[in-house]
Parts: structure tokens; sequence; C-alpha cells
């Protein structure tokens, strides 16, 4: 984070500097593209790809170090249990039919209620296809592997599981909202201290009650239920599918309804979309008790 605020301002400048080239000389089709995005970004977007580049910068200092827990006594990662592809595909499918089900089912009721309605041009199937089954690929299996597989399995040999499962819900919860709050303004974007200035936008966001309550609650109930599934099944499969189910039930609802503002549900009961607001909460305690229940046939303990 230190090191994106520190980058975020170079960032903007060039980006800027790509604008102005674009507008005064014929370059190639790739950077004339790039130079149309960064006209349309705001500082935040800035700060957002100079988080990434400093991730994978600093990717490796991440691996040396877990090499060095490690090689330390009792320092190895719990390990993922060996799971047969047929079990495996099944604990896919289950989760994603349980947590999207559900979900999906829940903003039907919120839209019977009034609190959604259909947009009027719905998404083409090119832009569901991209935004919505793109995403329910790729983002679980990374998140998945990182948190419940790397960092679960490190955070388990040196703490109570309640304990590491607590703790990695919580990262998971704080890396979601890595973001200043919608219409937060900077002084000066070209400043070297701009992305410090965004920084503490972001952190002040987490001094909002109502913000816990309604969003961060909500991502971290989801990493709970992930970490349970990952701890009882000894894989990731049933926690990929989970994760799968709800980034196509709220990018798919996303894409074809918006929030009634004014509605009483707002925004304590649920905000923007659904996965902000005391309604969700509620929808995620009725997937986490059917989980339980399915878990029960898929229980490591039992299995070995």
């Amino acid at each position: 984070m230190l090191m994106a605020a520190t980058i975020a301002p170079w960032f903007y400048q060039a980006g800027m500097w790509l604008v102005g080239l674009t507008k005064t000389q014929n370059l190639p089709g790739i950077l004339e593209w790039l130079g149309s995005a960064c006209e349309r970004a705001d500082f935040s977007r800035f700060f957002s790809r100079a988080l990434i580049v400093s991730a994978f910068v600093l990717l490796p200092l991440l691996g040396w170090r877990i090499r060095v827990i490690c090689r330390g006594e009792n320092g190895t990662m719990v390990g993922l249990s060996f799971m047969p592809w047929k079990m495996a595909l099944l604990q896919v499918v289950l989760g994603c039919a349980i947590a999207g089900g559900f979900l999906w089912i829940g903003g039907m009721i919120l839209e019977s209620l009034g609190a959604f309605t259909p947009k009027s041009t719905p998404a083409s199937i090119e832009k569901f296809l991209s935004r919505v089954l793109l995403a329910a690929v790729a983002v679980p299996l990374i998140e998945e592997w990182l948190i419940r597989g790397m960092l679960l399995g490190l955070w388990l040999k040196f703490s109570k599981p309640l304990t590491a499962c607590i703790g990695t819900s919580l990262f998971f919860a704080f890396v979601h909202f890595l973001k200043p709050p919608e219409g937060c303004t900077l002084s000066d974007p070209t400043s070297a201290l701009a992305g410090f200035e965004l920084l503490g936008k972001v952190l002040f966001h987490f001094t909002d009650p109502q913000f816990f309550i309604t969003e961060f609650a909500t991502l971290f109930v989801i990493g709970m239920i992930l970490a349970i599934a990952r701890l009882r099944t000894g894989a990731l499969w049933f926690s990929i599918g989970l994760h799968a189910g709800w980034v196509i039930a709220f990018k798919g609802f996303v894409l074809l309804h918006q929030p009634v503002l004014d509605h009483p549900f707002h925004p304590w009961g649920v905000g923007k979309t659904l996965q902000s607001g005391i309604y969700p909460l509620f929808i995620l305690g009725l997937t986490a008790a059917v989980c339980s229940y399915v878990l029960r046939k898929f229980d490591l303990r039992k299995l070995s």
C-alpha cells in the first residue's frame, strides 16, 4: 500500500502525458486505446493499478518469506487433501448452486418488494460472458488458492482453526475495500503526496459504522464460510464453487437490475448491490446453514 501510494502520482502523470500525446500525434492502435482509457480514468484507478503492480513487484519477497517460514520448526503449511476429480466436480457444482441460488432468489425477493427494478436495456450476451462468466472462473481460482489455500494453510500451522479462519476472513474483507469512498476528491492529483492523501481517505473509510455493518461484515461472513468449507473438506473445491456462485449471482443481478434508492430498505437493509446491507447477511446465514448440512457428506474426518 505504501509503495502504491508512492508510485501512483507517477502513473497518473504518465497517463496524462500519454493522453496529451494521443491528441497531437498518430500513435499505434494499442497506445491510442491506452490513452483513451487513461483519459477516462480518475486518480483512484491509477492508484488501483499501482497497487497491483506493487503486489507483483513484492511477490518474490513474499515467496522468500514463505520459504523461510516453511524451513522453520513446524513451519510447513497445512496442505490440501487429494480428491478424485468426480468428487471435486461435485463439490464445485453443489457449492455454485447453493451460493448462487440463494443469492439470486434473495435478489428476486428484493425485486418483488420494489428495492430493485429491471434495467430498461438488458446486457448483451457478450457483455454477460465477459463480465460474469470470465470473473466467475478467474476470481475464485486465484483468490481461493491465495487466501484459503496458501494464507490459511500457513496460518493454521501457528494458531487455532477459529483464529486462522477469522484472521484470513478479516484480510479477505479488507483487501476488497482498498478503494476510496465514492465522490472523494484530491486537492492535486499531480502532487507527489497525492497517493498518500488517497490512502488516508481509503483507511478513514473504515471508521464509518454504516460501512462496517452493511458492507465489511458481508465480505467477512463470506470469508468465514469459505474458510470453514476449506477446513471441513480439506480441499478448495467446495469453496471455489461457493465463490463462483456468488460471483455469478452478484454480477449477473447487477447487469440486469438497478437499485431503487428511495426505497425504505436502502441503505441499511440493502445497498446499491446484493453485496451490502443487513438483508444479504440474512441470505448468507441461510446459505451457511445449508452448507453446514451439505458439508456433512464431505467432512474430511469422515472421508479419512
